[in-house]
């Protein structure tokens, strides 16, 4: 009886068609956890076992170490269970989804001491023909801290993520702006709807979706100073978002913004509808009196979109911000301007994220929008 061989002695056996003797010997897995075979062959089966003990000598040699069983899998999760404490559960899950569908099938089962370079570069390569640049950095971000908690808890030497550059990924829908009379559309469409108040509001001060979502009846003053010297007008308080903790995106995104008439009207006609809330309620809400989330705005904001003749799968909420940066850069607001009424530390962000809307210029934001759109409440004419 044939003596059986024992593991990681590779195979052996007699290939027909090919007329030779073929070892094989399994070398090690791949980061999806396929196996990695190498093979030799030779004409007696005394040079297959030499080609065969050559192949083990190399796999002890380097192509393999002693270490637990730590994977990237294992990292990945402990990562999402214990280092994200301090984020929004809406960040978690977005995260979890990502790392589940994008990281985990490739990398997962590839043991953590054994992950390369090499395995990240292929892995963002061929993430990079389905993603954008924007998810691949986001990827690598969260695959990078995953692995640095798994080094500080010594469960990897170094953290070989880091030493990866992101490719550039595909092409995502580029944001884009309404003209002024796709706007002037949209806020007719919007009357008698329950977003009125939120449309315009966010097309007449460039809120984000955010910052609307958590704004309170104490953040807004519709009467204004007008006793003061000098006068401070209608306005509202931009220091909240829905994001973790409630702050907004950043120190300079918590500003006080004058109100265009209209979105005075609006408001105080939302205000008379909700039975003249108290301050601490919020500004807008669902049919049902609950917090809006960003899928309840999403879903009002379509039939507004297509009542106003545009598409509602190539709108969202986010590009009436965009719009508001566009309509104001064309009617003579100066871009440091525009970067303080959105909030932004500086002209950076504002030149590189709205750079399609933005035209070279000079003025103010809420006197602009009365020119634009007019001080009466209403469909413009």
């Amino acid at each position: 009886m044939t003596k059986r061989r024992s593991r990681g002695d590779g195979g052996l056996h007699w290939d027909e068609a090919r007329q030779r003797w073929i070892a094989s010997v399994t070398v090690g897995y791949t980061p999806a956890g396929k196996r990695i075979v190498r093979k030799g062959s030779g004409k007696t089966k005394t040079e297959a076992h030499a080609k065969l003990r050559e192949k083990i000598r190399e796999y002890e040699d380097g192509l393999a170490m002693i270490q637990d069983g730590h994977t990237v899998a294992d990292a990945l999760t402990d990562w999402l269970t214990y280092g994200l404490s301090t984020q929004s559960e809406s960040t978690k899950e977005n995260y979890s989804v990502l790392v589940r569908t994008h990281i985990i099938p490739a990398l997962g089962a590839r043991k953590l001491r054994d992950l390369s370079a090499t395995d990240i570069d292929r892995w963002l390569a061929d993430r990079a023909k389905i993603l954008s640049t924007r998810t691949l950095r986001l990827l690598h971000s969260l695959l990078n801290r995953a692995v640095n908690r798994a080094m500080a808890r010594d469960r990897v030497k170094r953290n070989v993520v880091a030493l990866c550059a992101i490719p550039t990924g595909q092409t995502g829908r580029p944001s884009k702006s309404l003209t002024l009379d796709q706007a002037k559309a949209l806020l007719v469409a919007a009357v008698d709807t329950p977003l009125h108040a939120y449309v315009v509001v966010s097309l007449l001060t460039g809120a984000r979706t955010e910052e609307l979502r958590a704004l309170t009846w104490a953040n807004v003053d519709l009467d204004g100073r007008p006793a003061n010297d000098p006068p401070l007008p209608p306005s509202v308080q931009v220091w909240h978002s829905v994001r973790a903790h409630g702050d907004t995106k950043t120190r300079k995104s918590r500003r006080t913004l004058a109100l265009p008439a209209r979105c005075v009207a609006a408001l105080a006609s939302l205000y008379e509808q909700q039975g003249k809330p108290n301050g601490h309620q919020l500004v807008f809400v669902s049919s049902a009196g609950t917090a809006l989330d960003r899928h309840n705005v999403l879903r009002a904001f379509r039939p507004i979109i297509r009542a106003a003749g545009l598409d509602p799968k190539q709108w969202t909420p986010r590009e009436l911000r965009h719009s508001f940066v566009s309509l104001l850069s064309s009617n003579g607001v100066g871009i440091e301007d525009i970067a303080d009424l959105c909030g932004h530390s500086g002209t950076t962000i504002t030149q590189t994220v709205y750079r399609h809307q933005l035209r070279p210029v000079l003025l103010n934001g809420a006197v602009a929008m009365d020119r634009i759109f007019g001080v009466e409440p209403g469909p413009a004419a």
